[in-house]
């Protein structure tokens, strides 16, 4: 084993899939309302944190919907204030989410 992988440090994220900073306008859609604005702010194959003055509880089931593209069905896994970490319930196909990223305005 080389010295210069012995001292690398640990990594600090502690998820598994890639997530990277964006700015997406979209909609959120609960079970039972109407569709409301949000701003993701995050994204990664699993999941995205979105900031929105809409309360909504962990375990929440959303609809998130970017411009383009169909729903995407996700949880509520937790809230922060305004920001909402949330999982999707299907991982998002590495070729999705690059362009997804790519649409996101710069920032």
């Amino acid at each position: 084993m080389s010295t210069a992988l012995a001292a690398a440090p640990p990594p600090t994220e502690t998820r598994n899939a890639l997530r990277l900073p964006v700015l997406l306008h979209a909609t959120l859609r609960q079970r039972t309302s109407e569709r409301f604005a949000i701003a993701v702010t995050n994204l990664s194959c699993s999941g995205f944190l979105a900031e929105t003055v809409h309360r909504l509880q962990p375990s929440d089931k959303v609809w998130l919907t970017i411009p383009s593209f169909s729903p995407l069905e996700a949880v509520v896994a937790r809230s922060d204030g305004g920001g909402y970490g949330c999982a999707f319930m299907r991982p998002l196909h590495p070729a999705v989410f690059d362009h997804i990223v790519a649409m996101s305005a710069p920032g």
